[in-house]
C-alpha cells in the first residue's frame, strides 16, 4: 500500500537583489542635502538644544526607511509576495513620514515656515484632520481592490503612482499629529486619540477582509509560484495580519509619544506662568 505524501506548492526561488532606481535615490540625496546643512548650520549658530542628535537621528532613519521601501530587496520581493508588498506600503504610509517629521522642529523649519503656513491656509479645509483620516482610509481601500493592485503591479507608471500616493498621504496623516509648527487638535490627548482609533478602524476592516478571505484576492500572485513555499491565500493571510500589527504598535506608540509630549508642554507652560507670576510679585513688592 502506497504511503501517502504531502504535496506542497511550489516554492520559486526569492529574488533578493536591490532595486537601482535613479528616482528614489535622487530624492533622498535631495532631501538629505536640504535637511543635513541646515541641521548643522542650526546646530553651530543656536546650540545642540536647537539641533539635538536625535532630530538628526531620525530624520536619517527616515531616509533610511525611504531606501528599504523602495531601493533594497523588498521592492523586487513585492513582486513575488503580496506580505513583502504590504510591508512596503507600511513604510512609506507610515514609518517614513514620523521619522521625517520627528526630525524637524520649528527652528530647523524656520525658512520654510512661513511658506508652510501660507500653503496650510490656501488648502484651507483640506487641511483638517478629519480629511487625512479619510484620504488616508481611502487610499488604503482603494490600492487593494484587485484590479487596481494587480495594475500596480503589471505596470510601472501605475506603481509610481501607487507609492507616490502613499507617500503624500502618510505625511499628511502623520503631519496632522506631528506637526512641529502647531497643534491641530484642541482638548488634550481626546483629540489625537479619536483622530488615530477611527484611523485603525476603517483600516482594521480591510486587514480583516485580507486576513479571513476565503479565496486569494489578486490574480497576479496566484499565477505564480509563490516564494517560501507559501501558497496564494497563506501569503495574503500573512499579509492581513502584518498590516493589524502594524497599525496597532504604530499607532500607539505614536498615541504614547503624543501624550508625553502633551504632559511635557503643559508643565512648561505652567513653568513659565510660575515664573511670570514671580516677576509680576518682585516688581510690585
Amino acid at each position: 500500500m502506497p504511503v501517502p505524501t504531502l504535496i506542497l506548492p511550489l516554492a520559486a526561488a526569492a529574488d533578493t537583489s536591490w532595486t537601482i532606481d535613479p528616482g528614489p535615490i535622487l530624492m533622498i540625496l535631495i532631501l538629505g542635502g536640504l535637511y543635513l546643512p541646515r541641521w548643522w548650520r542650526v546646530r553651530s549658530a543656536d546650540g545642540a538644544t536647537a539641533a539635538p542628535i536625535w532630530r538628526l537621528l531620525s530624520f536619517l532613519l527616515g531616509l533610511a526607511f525611504l531606501a528599504v521601501a523602495l531601493l533594497s530587496p523588498i521592492d523586487v520581493l513585492a513582486q513575488q509576495s503580496f506580505s513583502f508588498h504590504m510591508a512596503q506600503h507600511m513604510l512609506l504610509l507610515d514609518l517614513v513620514p514620523i521619522f521625517c517629521i520627528l526630525g524637524l522642529n520649528k527652528i530647523l523649519l524656520r525658512p520654510a515656515t512661513r511658506r508652510l503656513q501660507a500653503l496650510e491656509r490656501a488648502l484651507g479645509p483640506l487641511m483638517h484632520p478629519w480629511v487625512a483620516v479619510v484620504l488616508y482610509i481611502v487610499a488604503m481601500w482603494a490600492w487593494h481592490v484587485p484590479a487596481a493592485y494587480d495594475a500596480a503591479l503589471e505596470n510601472v507608471t501605475v506603481h509610481v503612482l501607487e507609492h507616490v500616493c502613499f507617500l503624500s498621504v502618510g505625511f499628511l496623516y502623520w503631519w496632522q499629529l506631528l506637526s512641529p509648527i502647531r497643534s491641530r487638535f484642541r482638548g488634550g490627548a481626546m483629540g489625537p486619540l479619536v483622530y488615530m482609533v477611527s484611523t485603525k478602524i476603517g483600516v482594521g476592516l480591510l486587514g480583516i477582509l485580507l486576513t479571513f478571505a476565503p479565496n486569494p484576492l489578486y490574480s497576479y500572485y496566484e499565477v505564480r509560484d509563490g516564494i517560501f513555499g507559501l501558497s496564494a491565500g497563506v501569503d495574503q493571510q500573512i499579509g492581513g495580519e502584518l498590516m493589524a500589527l502594524e497599525q496597532t504598535i504604530v499607532m500607539g506608540v505614536a498615541l504614547a509619544y503624543l501624550l508625553f509630549r502633551a504632559i511635557d508642554q503643559s508643565e512648561r507652560e505652567q513653568e513659565r506662568r510660575e515664573a511670570l507670576e514671580d516677576r509680576a510679585e518682585e516688581q510690585l513688592s
